[in-house]
């Protein structure tokens, strides 16, 4: 890419759908199945000490960073890359963008086959099948191979027809009506289960702080994994919405509301689920056990327990599409940029590996050990090649002129001395996700 070239001219329509849009590929899986237990492996409120100051960290420098970096060129990862590196009077930028793209290909082609299962989820709580059906057994006749073939086809089928749609009239209309919706259903669930008998032991779970866990230094790490993932920080996603934002738009302001309301999404899941696992005395568990085995247990005793399912795999479904628009998205621009590529046929094309891909990752091991190998190793590296190509490639000068823009508040003095600490801890992410194999 050439200095002054920019990649795309599609744009948000409002500060609404930018923050929704953001927030929609922010909240996801990690959110609903992991966010809650792993609250209550490390301590409880304690937990959420480290969690907290994470989040603000990385989503004030690291959120800010990629959508600066990609409103200022106007493009995605592999023209983003290639205008730093030229402003080094170096190439080769666009050729190394391609490895955090890489990355979201690789989480998209597992999170697809996952939206796949929560779409048979929601059709059958609305039959009834998974109520009346034991929940191990339901669940072990879809996560097998081949076993959720038309469902998963559904869900890259509907994602890639949302990008088709483009910018304004896809990514973002659909935002604003699913992501409203997701948080007003999880309130709806949250509201219901606090009135279930023993309901405050989960909350006792989620809350009540063990001070001790914080001189462990294990907490911190999970603490800081749980909230770079969470974010959606890997170089290529939030990267390519920022190319999609107006010069009037405040980053700054738009990267903290994301972080807030995927806080809140995951404090949402807390609330919805604990109290209601506590009520009938199931142990609380993480991953896919706990979202398609333990909860349609739950709701098999619950009063009213059909209608909660329902409510609940539906926000959970508009979840997961939200995240999967965004990946799909990120990795479509590429392949369109890379090879001049019209819209329709870029997203047709990858929607076809996703889905082909995919296809012979049903079975639960497959899928498993797929996304440990992609979000262990691939996709953690190409959020530290975006870290790096920010600030220390591009630099401070640039970036700070870019977020200046649409902003009437200075941003804090200390900024440069958080933009290194992002880059470096953000490298920590990737090598103790390596270490403890996974801590997002």
């Amino acid at each position: 890419m050439r200095q002054g070239q920019r990649c795309s001219n599609s744009k948000f329509n409002s500060s609404i759908g930018v923050i929704l849009a953001a927030v929609g590929s922010a909240v996801g899986m990690g959110n609903i199945w992991l966010f809650p237990y792993r609250v209550g492996q490390y301590g409880g409120g304690a937990f959420l000490v480290p969690y907290f100051l994470f989040v603000a960290l990385f989503s004030y420098v690291g959120l800010s960073g990629e959508f600066a970096l990609g409103r200022l060129t106007g493009c995605g990862t592999r023209g983003a890359f290639d205008y730093a590196l030229q402003t080094r009077g170096r190439r080769g930028g666009s050729l190394i963008g391609i490895l955090p793209v890489l990355g979201v290909l690789g989480i998209a082609i597992g999170y697809s086959v996952v939206v796949g299962w929560v779409l048979n989820y929601t059709v059958g709580s609305l039959t009834g099948a998974v109520l009346t059906t034991d929940a191990a057994d339901y669940f072990g006749t879809l996560a097998v191979s081949f076993g959720s073939v038309p469902w998963h086809l559904i869900a890259v089928t509907a994602t890639a027809v949302i990008l088709i749609l483009g910018v304004s009239a896809g990514i973002e209309k659909i935002s604003k009506f699913m992501m409203p919706v997701f948080f007003l259903l999880f309130l709806i669930i949250a509201v219901r289960v606090a009135f279930l008998p023993g309901a405050a032991a989960g909350y006792r779970y989620l809350l009540a702080p063990d001070w001790s866990f914080l001189r462990k230094p294990e907490t911190w790490v999970m603490a800081m994994g749980q909230a770079f993932f969470s974010l959606s920080i890997n170089g290529a996603g939030m990267l390519i919405y920022g190319s999609y934002m107006k010069k009037s738009e405040d980053i700054v302001h738009h990267s903290v509301m994301t972080a807030l309301l995927d806080t809140l999404a995951a404090l949402l899941a807390g609330f919805a689920i604990l109290p209601a696992v506590f009520s009938f005395g199931i142990a609380p568990n993480s991953g896919p056990a706990l979202m398609f085995i333990t909860l349609p247990r739950v709701f098999q005793q619950m009063p009213g327990g059909r209608v909660l399912a329902v409510l609940f795999f539906l926000s959970v479904l508009f979840a997961g599409i939200t995240s999967l628009i965004n990946m799909l998205e990120a990795v479509s621009d590429c392949l369109g940029q890379g090879l001049g590529l019209p819209r329709t046929l870029s997203t047709l094309l990858v929607g076809a590996v996703v889905f082909g891909v995919g296809l012979f990752l049903e079975a639960l091991p497959d899928m498993g050990a797929w996304m440990d190998l992609i979000t262990i190793y691939l996709a953690p590296f190409g959020a530290v090649l975006g870290a790096v190509f920010i600030y220390w490639v591009l630099g401070l000068g640039p970036l700070r002129q870019e977020l200046m823009l649409g902003r009437e508040r200075p941003l804090w003095r200390g900024f440069a001395l958080l933009a290194h600490l992002y880059v470096v801890l953000t490298a920590a992410v990737w090598v103790l996700g390596i270490v403890y194999g996974g801590i997002g």
